[in-house]
């Protein structure tokens, strides 16, 4: 076996959605040949807008401001389950603002290291859990809470308000039910856990806010998101390239290509019309289901080429999230760092996430239909 194929047989392991999106693109393109219409297949905005999002909130990440906040209120608890509720609900509130990929990477680990130095790591397993599902739901509520809500907010026209009301009534009865498990757990006074999380590179926290307010700014139309994303590059690349080279390049790769397979399959009239009469009074579920196969963001790509139902798209893709390990790729987050510091409990992780997001999706599911 030769060292290239070995290589790409890494790659498309480590990269398997892009991979696979890049191929669905080199194959609708036997069916559309190039023209200059595939300019016109991608939204630069989303992109722009995301890009910007992935550098600041990476910014934030490296200066260590999730992590001092987090220990700060860590502080204040005096038993296990304060401590757990605590964790779980980090990544709840901040995945509204920070997406669910920063929240896990961030949080995830932050909690193993707690569990440790609070002599709690019999919870490890389940409070993960509960931080995946925290991360995945607290993201519903917003635009930038995760990729595919920024790009269905862009592509819908919806409102801000409009978003955050649509999946407020899901996000409050989510954060109910993770309260309640959270609360179910056994506990016991533990001794004040504390964290060395200082700021790192603290005068560079007004210039990520900075950075953050164009972002938003961006977000609601008040400024050209491609100019925002130019100011971020050239900012990042005169003073942190590391930080630049750090954003993840693959999730625009992938955005990138299904545009391009979207595009090309939509002007493939025999594949458009069946596609629009499968969608055609079940977009939610169908949303649901293949989130559970393909993961949500590329679902939504792909389902937005042939519906304008955009209240029922947010929605199926947002509770698509729930199901399978790979209904959301940031869930594999979580399941990689259990990987690697308890791979005996591999097995037990995977048993208690798949029945604890199967619940939720059903009851989410059912409460969409009573609303």
């Amino acid at each position: 076996m030769s060292t290239a194929f070995k290589r790409c047989v890494r790659f498309f392991r480590a990269e398997t959605v892009l991979s696979a999106a890049v191929c669905l693109a080199a194959v609708s393109a036997f069916l559309v040949p190039p023209d200059a219409g595939y300019l016109d297949y991608v939204d630069w905005d989303t992109l722009a807008q995301l890009f910007s999002l992935m550098a600041v909130m990476k910014g934030f990440q490296q200066a260590g401001l999730f992590n001092f906040l987090g220990s700060r209120l860590l502080g204040r608890v005096r038993t296990s389950r304060g401590m757990l509720l605590v964790l779980v609900f980090l990544p709840f509130f901040f995945s509204m603002v920070v997406t669910n990929d920063v929240s896990l990477i961030t949080f995830v680990p932050f909690a193993s290291i707690v569990l440790t130095m609070a002599q709690q790591r019999r919870l490890l397993v389940p409070l993960v859990v509960l931080q995946t599902l925290a991360a995945n739901l607290g993201s519903m509520l917003t635009p930038m809470g995760n990729p595919q809500n920024l790009y269905l907010y862009a592509r819908s026209g919806m409102g801000f308000g409009a978003l955050c009301g649509l999946m407020l009534p899901y996000v409050a009865l989510s954060g109910v039910c993770l309260a309640i498990a959270g609360a179910l757990l056994p506990s016991q006074p533990i001794g004040t856990v504390r964290v060395d999380a200082a700021i790192r590179r603290p005068r560079l926290l007004a210039v990520y806010g900075a950075g953050f307010a164009l972002c938003l700014l961006a977000l609601f139309g008040l400024l050209p998101p491609l100019a925002v994303a130019a100011v971020t590059a050239v900012y990042l690349a005169a003073t942190d390239r590391k930080l630049l080279a750090g954003v993840d390049y693959s999730l625009l790769g992938t955005f990138i290509a299904f545009f391009v397979f979207i595009g090309n399959v939509g002007r493939v009239e025999p594949f458009r019309e069946f596609l629009v009469s499968v969608l055609e009074g079940r977009v939610e579920m169908v949303a649901v289901l293949a989130s559970q196969v393909i993961s949500n963001v590329p679902a939504a790509l792909l389902l937005s080429g042939f519906t304008q139902d955009w209240p029922a798209l947010i929605v199926g893709c947002n509770l698509g999230g729930l199901g399978t390990l790979i209904a959301s790729m940031a869930s594999l987050i979580s399941y990689k760092q259990v990987s690697r510091e308890a791979p005996e409990q591999r097995g037990r992780y995977f048993a208690l996430f798949t029945a604890a997001n199967a619940a939720l999706l059903v009851l989410l599911l059912v409460f969409g239909l009573a609303l």
